[in-house]
């Protein structure tokens, strides 16, 4: 948020829970946008959200899908042959149809004002194998494949679509493991700390700017050099 901020963007937040937190964050921050709340999963509320954003504020040129959905937030962490079924679908049903939605409702503008761009975060245990996170890995894959498709159809149209795939990154989620997991993840990566969200900020605003009207269909790992994947 403050990254795009900083980059002179518009920055409309979608938030289903903590609304006034994020009004909180916004006016902090001095960036011009607004807070709007939906069910990212949900088509109807997604398609209704973007209309309210498109009334306030403008059209939508670029889309971030972030939202940290199924399973209540969080990856199953445990042996995918132990993970219920039921798990494993709640998270990559989830994942694609918040993404589903976010373009549904984005990209046919987009296609009209041939100019766009999408950005998907994903996690790089989507790529980098990591015991234990097989429902997390399974949703960001599939939404990994979705963007590559995406490139391809909606270059034409001067669309942009990136995958942006944080590594282990200080947050509230992150925040509950172990203190010792913490400092060997910074150990073993070569910048020796753990990433933060405005590293990854960064990275997202530039993919959304027009300085990378060149870069699409690209997975773009953001770890502090833990993987090159």
């Amino acid at each position: 948020m403050r990254s795009l901020g900083a980059r002179g963007f518009t920055v409309a937040v979608n938030c289903l829970h903590s609304t006034d937190l994020a009004e909180k964050l916004l006016r902090q921050s001095g960036i011009e946008g607004g807070v709007f709340q939906a069910d990212a999963t949900n088509h109807s509320e997604v398609a209704d959200m973007v209309k309210a954003i498109e009334r306030r504020l403008g059209p939508v040129d670029a889309a971030i899908h972030n939202a940290n959905v199924g399973l209540g937030g969080s990856p199953f962490v445990g042996p995918f042959y132990l993970t219920p079924w039921e798990d494993v679908k709640v998270k990559v049903l989830d994942e694609m149809a918040a993404f589903h939605a976010l373009c549904a409702a984005t990209v046919p503008g987009m296609v009209d004002r041939k100019w766009g761009r999408i950005v998907g975060v994903s996690s790089i245990v989507s790529r980098f194998a990591s015991v234990g996170t097989g429902a997390h890995a399974a949703g960001k894959a599939a939404m990994d494949a979705s963007c590559r498709i995406l490139s391809k159809e909606l270059g034409p149209h001067g669309i942009t679509v990136n995958v942006a795939s944080p590594g282990f990154i200080e947050t509230e989620v992150t925040a509950r493991e172990p203190e010792a997991l913490k400092q060997k993840v910074a150990r073993i990566t070569p910048l020796k700390r753990l990433g933060t969200p405005d590293d990854i900020g960064g990275v997202v605003a530039f993919l959304c700017s027009d300085e990378a009207r060149w870069i699409t269909g690209q997975y773009i790992p953001l770890n502090g050099g833990g993987s090159t994947l």
